[in-house]
């Protein structure tokens, strides 16, 4: 009966084969119907001889695999590659990523290409015409002055290059795509009414984040939502706005220097709750932004930057963080402060309430007080901010709750730095910290308190991640006030840029300790430097003594021989003596020159290091033994007079090294 019968494979119904072509759907899902129909047919007496069953169940899971959503965004995609010519339109659809397709670029005289995550796909060996440009620009709406235009009934943008003359001879057409959840975690900061300014550099997703908040706000807290769209990307082209955006109402901008005066237009005749805006760029619209702020409406705004340290210095935007004044303090509030008696201070409260950086398409900083942000950046401190990680599939991966944790291991084998801080580990040599001021006094710890840490220009969240993975959270706090700090650790960078601050820990008699980079490895580092030079202080809480010369060649010398002798040779962990933080950090060093892995097992005392062997098979052969030998030559010193030894005393020429061993 079903074998004489023709079965869709689009819909796995029985169809008269005018009604529905095998041509009308794709090769690729005519291959997964047809083999999932071929799959469910051989189970059909499972379900007690009765094969329609069968195709019931079969059609089920067809319709869970292919969600309305992608057929819209499927139909939305096939508009704007008709943008293009047969030829290219066709080598773009075979192409593996076609659903995750950034944009378009032909220019006039070049070969047209196809950008995508993993790269650019070139479309066509014929270089782009007039008549290729013409083609696709009949196809879409009109240019406004900032030279955008769109596709009717979707999120697509199209912008355009002129000449001189005004001719179009190049066009970038880029993907708009309606994320559902994308700004899920973000629900909790918009729902009670707080403003809300995203920033991030352009291709990262500002926009889509924007318009599902919009929809987020209008359909599921029931607001009103005016939208002030002024190139169309929220809503899209056309009269009527795109799905994507619920139930908000839209209004567009016949102009974009008009921007400004739409936004007080929507304020003063549709009675919003909320005013979505979409890049604030020039200092009328941050006037207007403010304007609105001030009337009691729920603001959410994007604006183009990295950092909110970048709307600080931008002075068209700075009025978005609350505007920027020079202050001259009287001499008690400076001493008070222990900082210069000309300080930059926040004007007045900030437009928005929320702030968040969008790092990537994965990954964003949400710092819920915009104002202590700014308030933290001015005074040199690092503002204390929550990390999320979202996809852009409406999932949210993790959400750090502690702005000082992440799932950062030090210097395991769970999660590695990235190559970035690698880089910077080897390309310092070992010098990027080294104490910039004489030995301090000595100090009663009768009372004993903690070693007060008082930072400058480097992150408070990696510093408390350094003393938590040291385990010296009882031994040393941090301090907002200079006056009352034991310690002074700052960036090279920044220090440098005002030396106010080194005369103020000068005269108060606060050691300076600097680090060129401000990764996890070099914070660690510095402090172990630091709890080294301030043995004598410390004692109460049961930290080692000082290291001496033979000490630390000891160590390096435990280290060298068992990596040698047992790590590359046999490919077996092996673990060391129980040795100082300070230590701990030099022998990290040497087992970094050999590339291999190491961890930190136990806690102070009794911490240690284990080494692990490497990933490859034949790593105990003679050529990876000579060179890492070759790497322990050039391990020549650790004086801080050379700039080598992170504030150590005592220096290393040379350590002994074993004959090379025969290869097996």
């Amino acid at each position: 009966m079903i074998a004489s019968s023709f079965l869709c494979p689009c819909c796995f119904s029985r169809q008269n084969q005018s009604l529905c072509p095998p041509n009308s759907i794709s090769p690729t899902t005519r291959t997964l119907n047809t083999k999932f129909l071929r799959q469910t047919l051989s189970h059909a007496n499972f379900f007690s001889g009765y094969p329609r069953l069968s195709l019931g169940i079969a059609f089920c899971f067809s319709s869970l695999t292919y969600s309305p959503r992608d057929e819209e965004f499927d139909v939305e995609l096939d508009r704007l590659l008709a943008l293009l010519p047969e030829e290219m339109r066709a080598r773009i659809r075979k192409h593996s990523e076609l659903r995750d397709l950034i944009e378009v670029v032909m220019d006039l005289g070049r070969k047209p290409f196809a950008r995508f995550p993993s790269g650019d796909f070139q479309l066509s060996d014929c270089p782009i015409t007039f008549q290729d440009i013409e083609y696709a620009t009949s196809q879409v709406g009109d240019f406004a002055i900032d030279n955008r235009a769109g596709i009717s009934c979707s999120l697509h943008r199209i912008s355009a290059i002129r000449n001189r003359k005004g001719k179009i001879i190049g066009l970038t057409c880029r993907i708009g795509r309606a994320i559902t959840g994308s700004a899920d975690s973000l629900r909790d900061l918009v729902k009670d009414g707080a403003s809300l300014l995203v920033i991030g550099p352009p291709g990262v997703g500002k926009t889509t984040i924007i318009r599902e908040i919009a929809r987020m706000l209008a359909d599921d807290y029931r607001k009103r939502v005016m939208i002030v769209d002024t190139s169309n990307e929220i809503g899209g082209d056309g009269d009527i706005p795109h799905a994507g955006i619920g139930s908000a109402r839209r209004m567009q901008v016949p102009n974009s220097e008009m921007q400004h005066k739409v936004l007080i237009e929507a304020v003063e005749n549709h009675m919003p709750q909320v005013i979505v805006i979409d890049e604030i760029g020039t200092k009328l619209e941050a006037m207007a932004a403010s304007t609105i702020s001030q009337r009691g409406i729920q603001l959410v705004a994007t604006a183009h930057g990295i950092t909110i340290e970048n709307l600080i210095m931008n002075p068209a935007l700075e009025m978005l963080v609350g505007g920027i004044q020079s202050v001259t303090l009287g001499d008690e509030e400076a001493s008070r402060r222990g900082v210069q008696k000309t300080v930059l201070e926040r004007k007045g409260p900030s437009t928005f309430n929320c702030g968040v950086e969008l790092i990537s398409r994965t990954e964003l900083r949400v710092h819920h007080s915009l104002e202590a942000t700014v308030d933290a950046i001015l005074s040199g401190r690092s503002p204390k901010y929550m990390l999320c990680k979202i996809n852009f599939q409406g999932l949210k991966r993790s959400i750090e709750g502690d702005p000082f944790m992440d799932n950062f291991s030090y210097w395991s084998d769970e999660v590695e730095p990235d190559d970035a801080c690698i880089a910077s580990v080897e390309k310092t040599d070992h010098s990027d910290c080294s104490p910039e001021a004489p030995e301090p006094k000595g100090k009663s710890c009768d009372d004993r308190v903690p070693l007060q840490l008082f930072l400058y220009g480097i992150s408070e969240a990696i510093v408390i991640q350094g003393i938590k993975k040291l385990k010296l959270d009882d031994i040393i706090e941090l301090t907002d006030n200079i006056s009352e700090a034991d310690v002074l650790l700052a960036l090279q960078s920044k220090i440098k840029k005002n030396p106010r601050i080194e005369a103020a820990a000068k005269s108060h008699d606060i050691p300076v300790y600097v680090t060129k980079t401000s990764s996890l490895v070099q914070i660690t580092k510095a402090i172990c430097e630091l709890m080294g030079d301030h043995e004598d202080e410390l004692k109460e809480f049961q930290l080692e003594n000082s290291p001496n010369y033979s000490e630390k060649t000891d160590a390096l010398e435990e280290a060298r021989m068992a990596i040698e002798q047992v790590v590359i040779l046999k490919g077996e962990a092996v673990e060391l003596l129980p040795r100082a933080p300070q230590i701990l950090s030099h022998q990290i060093d040497l087992i970094q020159k050999y590339q291999l892995r190491s961890e930190i097992v136990g806690t102070n005392p009794e911490a240690r290091l284990r080494i692990m062997p490497s990933r490859a098979k034949n790593i105990h052969q003679k050529q990876g033994t000579t060179e890492a030998v070759d790497a322990a030559r050039g391990l020549e010193d650790f004086n801080s007079t050379n700039g080598d030894a992170n504030g150590s005393l005592h220096s290393v020429d040379k350590l002994p090294l074993l004959p090379e061993y025969p290869s097996d």
